[in-house]
């Protein structure tokens, strides 16, 4: 688990660690994290599961977030020792590396068999959101019962989603409208004409004029019309809003 409030973490660690079947390892700061970690790979053994703060990072100046990983036993689900990816040293002081969400991806990216449940102090439909789009399995209240948690994270394990039902009907509003504005999105990128997509693409990558010129072979005033075109098609006023909107349809950066 990474958490700002090592006291709580702490406490939950003690707690958890009193379940027959859940083993907890935890360090204090980011030096004994990575000294827990080697131990871990050392001794072969898997991490299934991180604990998050969603406010990781946002306390006071030179916290630091307290990492644990929990090995769960689930009813008939198998794991040979070291079958799960470990949890690498990603303990940052507050302030540095963005909040718990933003550690999820990073986590994730590295370790995608790694379940993630996120502790939040507040119901936040938007971050849930982001959560799970980060890869997270789990939203718990910080209030929730113990009983909840382990509830939660055996689910995880079971690859099942949780969001508690004051969250749910917030989170499909937010799914529905990101899903809504990328249609629209999609739809007035279709309006562009094949060379105007190219055009977008660099403005994706952050290409300027002249930049753009030389890549497609155009002179600087050729892509000066068509970067006037593509945002009179998408009903944008700058490049900025432009790129925003053709990241929202999913058009990525031309390639270097």
């Amino acid at each position: 688990m990474a958490d700002g409030h090592r006291i709580f973490a702490e406490a939950l660690a003690t707690a958890l660690a009193a379940e027959p079947d859940v083993e907890v390892s935890a360090a204090g700061s980011g030096a004994g994290a990575e000294r827990a970690l080697e131990r871990a790979v050392a001794e072969a053994r898997g991490f299934q599961v991180m604990l998050v703060d969603a406010d990781l990072g946002a306390g006071a100046p030179g916290s630091v977030g307290v990492v644990q990983s929990a090995r769960v036993q689930v009813p008939g689900q198998r794991r040979g020792p070291g079958s799960a990816a470990p949890v690498p040293p990603a303990v940052r002081p507050a302030g540095q590396g963005g909040d718990g969400i933003a550690l999820i991806s990073r986590v994730r990216a590295v370790h995608p068999d790694l379940r993630v449940i996120v502790l939040a102090s507040a119901d936040d439909p938007h971050r849930a959101v982001r959560a799970l789009q980060a890869g997270a399995g789990g939203w718990v209240a910080k209030e929730s019962s113990l009983g909840r948690l382990m509830a939660v994270i055996r689910g995880v394990m079971r690859d099942e989603t949780h969001v508690p039902p004051s969250l749910l009907t917030g989170v499909i509003q937010e799914l529905t409208a990101a899903r809504r504005d990328r249609t629209e999105s999609e739809r007035l990128v279709d309006t562009l004409t094949p060379r105007e997509k190219q055009v977008l693409r660099c403005m994706v990558a952050g290409l300027g004029r002249q930049a753009v010129a030389d890549r497609l072979y155009l002179s600087p005033h050729t892509v000066r019309t068509h970067m006037q075109n593509v945002l009179g098609k998408l009903g944008v006023h700058s490049t900025l809003a432009a790129v925003a909107l053709a990241r929202r349809a999913g058009v990525g950066p031309v390639e270097a």
